[in-house]
């Protein structure tokens, strides 16, 4: 038997529902108002602190005050402020010279320097094609002036800082040589620094040691694993020690000729989406592989390790990694940039490394005579997957 409700009594109703609707829709939306009020008057409080801090600072302060260096020191401490060790702010001379190292280049002289027990600077290597490789000047060399100003009396880290310079300037160097003092004027310029190199070791192993993941990796990782392989190298040992990482895509490219296709590895942001960061096709490298980690290899170099080790390409030999498995994000403003942590990212079969790192199959120390017994471990781990 249908019951039937009065028009009265429907109405009713409809208007209690009406009203408790507009009830529980008040109750959240003043909710949200009121934190968002909060949120407001946390923001202002900030904003006044930091007011009131400039008007005493500007009343009190003896010396003077560089409006630029100022407003960089605020920026650089907001970003110090979220206790991150890979985000940072970039000043406007700092993003500059950013996009050279990332192509893999850097602008000066081409040297790479240490403190001399003298308080001098002495050259410890000079790269190929650099201004200073052009010259007679050799490693070993101490250099005791820089551009007019005695290396002591300024300093050993303010004189490094002032070999730095755009591309196309001058700078002039007096360089000690067995007592004997030679002045040398050098035009600081591009060079294209060498971020992977190979060879073959006993006839059959490829060995390819990687700096870094820049911009000209690809090309040189690609021109070395197909010389060597076009050598007869019957299994490949890939040198990752000291490599703090570097670009994602860098590192796609060279993962590419090594693994099945697929995606290989993802990134999870803030707002819980993913992102595919590596895949691979279908061309893949059909050998042996063992890679050489140490407590210094990170970001980047972890993954192309983890990679080959999650897909069974690999063996990893070494100590434990550095763990850091997260990816930052360099946005320009118009001061500078922010170079922002973003994303955790992991292979496609593991779960994230960051802040745990990657322990090796085969965990071996140096020891303290120089004797690399992490490439002798991985010679015989390579040896072992050649017989079978």
């Amino acid at each position: 038997m249908n019951k039937k409700i009065s028009l009265g009594l429907a109405i009713c109703l409809i208007a209690i529902a009406s009203a408790v609707t507009f009830i529980l829709t008040s109750f959240y939306s003043l909710k949200s108002f009121n934190e968002k009020v909060v949120d407001v008057n946390e923001k202002a409080q900030k904003y006044n602190s930091l007011q009131l801090l400039d008007s005493y600072v500007r009343d009190h302060y003896y010396g003077d005050i560089d409006e630029n260096e100022l407003n960089d020191g605020i920026l650089k401490g907001y970003i110090d402020g979220l206790d991150d060790p890979y985000s940072r702010y970039l000043s406007d001379d700092e993003y500059m010279d950013e996009p050279s190292e990332d192509q893999g280049k850097l602008i000066g002289l081409g040297l790479t320097l240490a403190k001399d027990e003298s308080g001098y600077i002495s050259i410890e290597e000079i790269l190929p094609d650099s201004p200073v490789a052009e010259s007679d000047v050799k490693v070993g060399d101490i250099i005791t002036i820089v551009n007019g100003v005695d290396v002591i009396t300024a300093g050993f880290d303010e004189s490094v800082e002032a070999m730095r310079g755009t591309e196309g300037s001058d700078i002039s160097l007096t360089i000690r040589r067995e007592g004997i003092d030679k002045d040398y004027t050098f035009t600081r310029r591009s060079i294209e620094v060498e971020t992977v190199s190979g060879e073959m070791r006993n006839d059959y192993i490829g060995y390819i040691k990687i700096s870094g993941f820049k911009k000209n990796t690809p090309d040189q990782f690609v021109a070395t694993l197909e010389r060597l392989t076009s050598n007869g190298a019957k299994a490949l040992i890939f040198d990752v020690r000291d490599n703090e990482g570097g670009q994602i895509s860098a590192l796609e490219d060279c993962l590419d000729p090594l693994l099945p296709e697929g995606v290989i590895a993802t990134a999870e942001y803030k707002d819980g989406n993913s992102e595919t960061i590596v895949y691979s096709d279908e061309s893949e490298i059909d050998l042996p592989m063992v890679v050489l980690v140490n407590e210094n290899t990170a970001s980047s170099a972890e993954l192309f390790a983890a990679a080959l080790k999650d897909f069974g390409k690999a063996s990893l030999v070494g100590v434990k990694t550095y763990g850091k498995g997260v990816m930052q994000a360099t946005t320009e403003f118009e001061d500078g940039a922010v170079v922002l942590t973003v994303a955790k990212y992991k292979t496609a079969k593991s779960e994230c490394y960051d802040g745990v790192g990657l322990t090796p199959d085969y965990q071996v120390e140096n020891d303290q005579e120089g004797n690399d017994a992490q490439y002798n471990q991985a010679v015989e781990t390579a040896n072992m997957a050649i017989a079978g």
